[in-house]
């Protein structure tokens, strides 16, 4: 379950998939190394379990293989500003289409990430590509941590919504990836076992054209 970039044709839960119009099947939250919803690094938010959404979705209709894509995605994202850094946990996937996909980047603690682990930043994992309507999707799960290592835990959670925004601006700014509209996941949970914080249920959805 747990090996790098590894793809797994699987069936998850009805309630676990969303299928917006348009896109592939896409599973609601980054799932973990043993096939649970993630749990940002087991942090209990008002007493609840803190799940990890997805809240990105990336359309590559340029690229002309599925490794062109990701060598694309990689390039992307460290001109938005979030090149591949250590200090972060892995072995995540991500349900696209049917599919279970390992992450990007495949390292041993490699995540895309705006600034070094040692400090307060926004970082997340890429699933994918999965072939689409004659390009390529990938999804992705972002979080903002705040960092303070006179304090345990030294990682604390801060929010997902502004790890998404900034990822998706620097994006949008500085690549082909072009930001057009918000996708619904229905994916915000807030009940009495579990929380998603401060997520909306919405993935921001970017396209870079051929």
């Amino acid at each position: 379950m747990d090996v790098p970039g590894q793809t797994q044709p699987v069936t998850l839960a009805a309630e676990a998939v969303a299928n917006p119009p348009g896109l592939p099947a896409i599973g609601r939250w980054m799932i973990a190394r043993d096939g649970s919803i993630a749990h940002w690094l087991g942090e209990v938010v008002d007493g609840k379990h803190l799940h990890e959404p997805i809240n990105v979705i990336l359309v590559d209709e340029g690229a002309t293989s599925a490794d062109h894509a990701k060598q694309r995605l990689v390039a992307a994202s460290a001109a938005a500003g979030f090149p591949v850094r250590i200090g972060h946990s892995t072995g995540y996937h991500g349900f696209i289409g049917g599919v279970l996909y390992g992450q990007l980047p495949h390292g041993r603690d490699d995540a895309f990430s705006n600034r070094i682990f040692e400090e307060s930043n926004n970082h997340g994992r890429v699933f994918g590509p999965h072939g689409f309507d004659g390009g390529y999707v990938f999804i992705a799960a972002f979080s903002r941590e705040r960092v303070n290592l006179l304090h345990w835990p030294a990682h604390r959670y801060e929010s997902f919504n502004a790890a998404r925004d900034a990822f998706a601006g620097g994006l949008d700014t500085n690549t082909d990836f072009k930001a057009v509209g918000f996708v619904s996941l229905d994916n915000a949970v807030n009940d009495a076992q579990v929380t998603t914080g401060d997520h909306d249920g919405r993935a921001v959805l970017l396209r870079a054209p051929k």
